[in-house]
């Protein structure tokens, strides 16, 4: 498989790589190494992953990272429930129970999180641990073992080793610095917003009947509106529900009254502070800036 088949792949699972995203998976694949991919809060790093698994034909294992993340929310834990009624039970029968607690501790009572069920697959999977950065550092230093090695250690069953390698794919909105040593075992990518042209052949895929000019004219304005002093700027998933909200209105351009176009703007403006300060001049502003835009881009924006 080469670099030109996994961006075929992934575009008919949905997601539309440039040559440089579709190279960090071949080289993830290839060479068997995590992938780190770095960037702002919507730029579409967990969809990587989520079009990787349905391109590859593998099934799919997500670790939601968070300040709190232990270990038996991510690797695994005991089946304390069961193993209580397992306990009750030999009781009542009046069984042995010389061999109660190698029973317990078995697989047959062992809960498998994410990292587990990823090491364990019987099939190649894909591995998503994402928003890395919000978990703690010692966490972060745990899976060095688990990166490195592609093994989990239990203290109750020993070493369990990987049946076959997961591809693994971190993603980091950037929140706090990564250590050196998570970094050296990744492949890294940057992934960053994607240009006009890219982000509109995004939208004829995902969206194929929304209006051309609709397209064109709604992604030049969402760049000017990224350029703004926003708390959260819109992406790729904002867009697309923009542009989904607009042909349920049955539109074919965008609206040329400030007004009516603000009516949509809940899509794309997320916090009080970013609708207070997308006013209707701001808006009458942007609107009027589209055709430059455009130029710059190459694509010369129609008007109905």
């Amino acid at each position: 498989m080469n670099v030109k088949d996994i961006s075929e792949r992934l575009a008919k699972s949905g997601y539309i790589a440039d040559d440089s995203l579709a190279e960090i998976v071949w080289m993830g694949l290839t060479i068997d190494r995590p992938i780190l991919l770095e960037g702002e809060a919507g730029v579409g790093k967990t969809a990587i992953a989520q079009a990787a698994a349905l391109a590859l034909n593998r099934p799919l294992f997500r670790l939601q990272c968070h300040e709190s993340l232990d270990l038996n929310q991510a690797v695994y834990e005991w089946n304390y429930s069961r193993q209580l009624l397992e306990i009750r039970l030999r009781e009542a029968e009046g069984s042995g129970q010389s061999s109660l607690r190698d029973d317990l501790f078995s697989e047959d009572f062992l809960l498998q999180r994410p990292l587990m069920q990823a090491i364990t697959s019987e099939q190649s999977a894909v591995l998503l641990i994402d928003e890395i950065d919000r978990a703690d550092e010692s966490f972060e230093a745990y899976l060095l073992e688990v990166l490195g090695e592609f093994q989990i250690s239990v203290p109750e069953l020993g070493t369990i080793k990987a049946k076959s390698h997961p591809l693994v794919i971190l993603t980091s909105n950037g929140t706090r610095d990564l250590s050196d040593a998570l970094r050296r075992r990744c492949l890294f990518h940057y992934v960053d917003y994607p240009s006009v042209a890219r982000e509109m052949t995004i939208v004829k895929t995902l969206i194929p009947q929304a209006n051309a000019d609709l397209i064109q004219q709604a992604v030049l304005f969402i760049h000017q509106l990224r350029k703004q002093d926003l708390d959260k700027i819109p992406g790729v998933a904002e867009t697309l529900d923009w542009i989904r909200i607009l042909c349920a209105r049955e539109l074919k351009a965008l609206p040329q009254d400030p007004n009516e176009l603000a009516q949509s703007l809940s899509a794309l403006l997320k916090t009080r502070s970013d609708q207070w300060q997308i006013s209707e001049q701001v808006l009458t502003k942007l609107m009027g800036s589209q055709q430059r835009v455009g130029i710059d881009a190459g694509v010369m924006p129609s008007r109905a």
